[in-house]
């Protein structure tokens, strides 16, 4: 790929072309990504960080404009920070508006499967439901023509039948303290929630459980609604107009939801993003670890290097705790000198049993 530099911004030839045919006003909204085109609309919301925005929207999507310098990095013969020194400034507040990303590898210690592990993944595993291919349980069309194969896992996956872990009760004592600024999952099983995590501190980019709404006249449900009838083996019917009730669970051809547009705001203003459990292969959520600015520390607990971790340019404030997820956080407790805080807690939301066997 060529890359071409600009008004101080090494940016993709694809970026340099869309940018320069939008100046000579030749590009219209058909030319626009779905999701591009609702950064337009959505800006209306935040016009106090238009300027921010609009810098944000038109390059979150190129990983190459990410790797290139972007936002900026340390350079030079600087100190190479480490797990101690991201502790340290935790510990001494230093960091008051951490954003935390997660995916699935958070809550696969509780006993919820991830979607993509070879051989015990979801998708590896969904030949009861007779699927045409394994994605088709998340897709909107299929779902209108056989909306079964969902509500049969949904039953499996459905809040309450799991138990937040170490993990979550870390990031709800982050907000304790007045540390975390936001949360943004992958996840839809809800233990986030579950582990007393506010829901206006939360991203939910993937969708939710937690509500639900009628696929024919769109009146709005609170997830407790469905329960009986998922638990039931039922699929949950619009006592108005006998549609079928969906979870507000984002499918293949549906639209993100609106509050996923939070990072317009967040990003720009974080001083340390935490990633935890992600492979970082599903965008637009995947993006978003390069769309802090490059003075700001970033911290990877996983199992393996990951997105600009692994191919993008070194930071000298990066850091990557490589290997499980719960001894990555473990390990960062006790650094932060936070351990009885943290048992405390998960004993108070009653899942001391955890404690034990973590």
């Amino acid at each position: 790929m060529l890359y071409l530099k600009t008004s101080m911004l090494t940016v993709c030839r694809r970026c340099f072309t869309d940018k320069l045919l939008w100046r000579r006003g030749l590009s219209t909204t058909q030319n626009l990504s779905r999701t591009n085109f609702s950064h337009q609309n959505i800006l209306s919301h935040f016009p106090h960080a238009k300027k921010n925005a609009v810098f944000l929207s038109k390059f979150v999507y190129c990983p190459a404009a990410f790797t290139r310098g972007l936002f900026g990095g340390g350079r030079g013969s600087v100190h190479q920070q480490t797990l101690k020194d991201i502790a340290e400034n935790i510990r001494e507040c230093k960091f008051r508006r951490i954003v935390v990303m997660a995916g699935a590898g958070i809550s696969t210690p509780s006993g919820i499967p991830d979607f993509r592990s070879p051989g015990s993944g979801l998708y590896d595993n969904l030949q009861q439901y007779n699927l045409p291919y394994a994605e088709a349980i998340f897709e909107i069309n299929y779902f209108h023509h056989n909306p079964n194969p969902f509500f049969a896992l949904a039953k499996e996956l459905y809040p309450g039948n799991y138990r937040p872990n170490l993990t979550h009760y870390f990031i709800r004592l982050l907000h304790d303290k007045g540390q975390l600024l936001r949360m943004y999952t992958q996840n839809i099983d809800g233990l986030e929630r579950m582990a007393g995590i506010p829901p206006e501190m939360l991203v939910e980019a993937h969708g939710t459980f937690a509500t639900a709404t009628c696929t024919v006249c769109r009146r709005d449900y609170q997830g407790e609604e469905l329960r009986n009838d998922i638990m039931e083996g039922k699929i949950p019917k619009c006592p108005t107009c006998k549609g079928i009730v969906k979870p507000d669970i984002v499918f293949f051809g549906e639209e993100l939801p609106q509050q996923f547009f939070s990072y317009l705001t967040d990003f720009p203003v974080a001083d340390l993003l935490i990633v935890m459990g992600t492979s970082l292969e599903v965008e637009p959520f995947a993006s978003l670890a390069g769309a802090v600015r490059g003075s700001v520390s970033r911290l990877l607990i996983n199992r393996d290097l990951v997105g600009p971790f692994a191919w993008g340019s070194q930071r000298h404030n990066d850091v990557a705790e490589l290997g499980d997820v719960v001894s990555g956080v473990k390990k960062l407790v006790e650094l932060l000198g936070w351990k009885q805080e943290l048992e405390a807690l998960m004993n108070a939301g009653g899942d001391k049993a955890s404690i034990n066997k973590e």
